[in-house]
Parts: structure tokens; sequence; C-alpha cells
């Protein structure tokens, strides 16, 4: 359900944090995914979580 391509991922996520999330740690408890797996793969594509805008930038 979650892509796996980095680009890809970075939209998925932000959409759904935007649109239904208060936090990233609630989509991952919501979706059962691996919150440190998503940041890792962002990362690599220069994307961080940034909390108080609730998106990766």
């Amino acid at each position: 359900m979650i892509p796996n391509d980095p680009v890809m991922l970075l939209s998925f996520i932000n959409l759904k944090l935007r649109d239904f999330y208060g936090s990233l740690s609630a989509l991952c408890d919501d979706l059962d995914a691996d919150q440190d797996e998503i940041v890792s793969k962002l990362a690599k594509i220069d994307y961080h979580y940034d909390k108080e805008r609730n998106q990766f930038v």
C-alpha cells in the first residue's frame, strides 16, 4: 500500500499528513508502517520531517 519509490513515497506521505494525520507517528501507527524506514528513505532524497509543519520538507 505504501509506495516504495522515494519520490512517490514523499507525495503519498505528505498528502496523508496534510489530509488525515496530525503527526508522522499517528500515520505510522494507523498504517502499521515503520517510521524509521520512511524517514530513512526520504532522507536519501534530502527530505526531512518538520514537526511544526507536519510534512517532509
